[in-house]
């Protein structure tokens, strides 16, 4: 368990920073009250991680044997193709990535008009936040490593993991946002999976 809550944790956190939910979260929070973005936030990510986790243990009924080849080849081949995308993205490639976010919230904030009660904010963000993880490199890091680790200790470490990601951005995200790089922290996400790829195939189950 401690393994899984461990990859998890530090898989997360690392890719979570500078991508489009971060900046959701640091535009929703210079807007609104911070306490309601952040909870909305939480929620959202929680909820993904739980069902991303639900996803991985639907997979792991199948062969062992295949799923561990199935994680080997995900992780070497989504960390080489992040290193790719990093070697090609520019280096002011977050300022796409906030531009995305702040047409995001600023869509939304049609349905709040005249409606900014706490749990219009806090659903908005929810909302958002669910819409934008959908399909993200997070995600499927969490699937991948729910398929073939401890379910709890996955969903653990990735919970906190977006948690901290989330104060982070809801904090001092206004202070940070413009020291981070995309580009690097694409370039460490990438590295990452690849060093996943090689423990697995070090680390049969």
């Amino acid at each position: 368990m401690l393994q899984a809550f461990t990859a998890a944790l530090l898989l997360i956190t690392i890719s979570e920073l500078g991508d489009k939910t971060f900046f959701i979260a640091v535009v929703m929070s210079m807007r609104y009250p911070r306490r309601l973005v952040l909870l909305g936030v939480v929620l959202a990510l929680a909820s993904m991680t739980i069902l991303s986790v639900l996803l991985g243990k639907a997979v792991s009924f199948l062969p062992q044997q295949y799923i561990h080849y199935a994680e080997i080849l995900f992780f070497l081949g989504f960390g080489v193709k992040l290193l790719f995308d990093a070697w090609k993205m520019p280096a002011n490639a977050e300022e796409e990535i906030v531009d995305e976010a702040k047409s995001a919230v600023e869509q939304s904030e049609k349905n709040l008009q005249n409606n900014n009660k706490d749990f219009a904010i806090i659903l908005e963000t929810f909302i958002l936040t669910f819409l934008a993880e959908w399909g993200d490199r997070t995600q499927i890091a969490t699937i991948a490593l729910a398929a073939s680790n401890n379910p709890f200790g996955v969903t653990i470490g990735a919970i906190v993991g977006h948690t901290i990601c989330a104060l982070i951005a809801v904090l001092g995200g206004k202070l940070i946002a413009g020291r981070i790089s995309e580009k690097t922290i694409t370039f460490i996400g990438g590295g990452l999976f690849i060093l996943f790829g090689v423990v697995a195939i070090f680390n049969p189950k």
